[in-house]
């Protein structure tokens, strides 16, 4: 199970790479790409799988505030994700909204790595 569980985690890896670098990537012209939305979406998915088989079948002892904020944030930049790239699509760009979702891509990426 260890094997699955650290696939998994080079998943959310990847998923956050495409997120930020994503974000890095358009700064010139900020936009919400397609790899943007895919990797807060395997960003969603691969930590909900992570903490699940880490506390089901691993034993791993998460801190539950740090797992509920990343969450919540983790939510909150896929709708973004979802919402700004579909008005894009219509025609109707929002570099705010673009910024958001990178600015709190970032955050989540601060939150992991720094609270212990």
């Amino acid at each position: 199970m260890t094997v699955v569980y650290n696939i998994f985690v080079v998943c959310h890896l990847l998923g956050m790479a495409a997120l930020v670098g994503g974000y890095f990537a358009v700064l010139n012209a900020p936009r919400v790409s397609e790899v943007m939305v895919w990797g807060a979406r395997a960003q969603f998915v691969t930590g909900l799988i992570i903490v699940g088989l880490g506390e089901g079948a691993l034993d791993k002892n998460y801190i539950h505030a740090k797992i509920a904020v990343k969450l919540v944030l983790s939510l909150v930049i896929v709708a973004l994700a979802e919402i700004t790239r579909a008005r894009q699509n219509k025609g109707q760009p929002n570099p705010n909204l673009v910024h958001a979702v990178g600015g709190l891509s970032v955050a989540t990426v601060l939150v992991a790595a720094l609270w212990t």
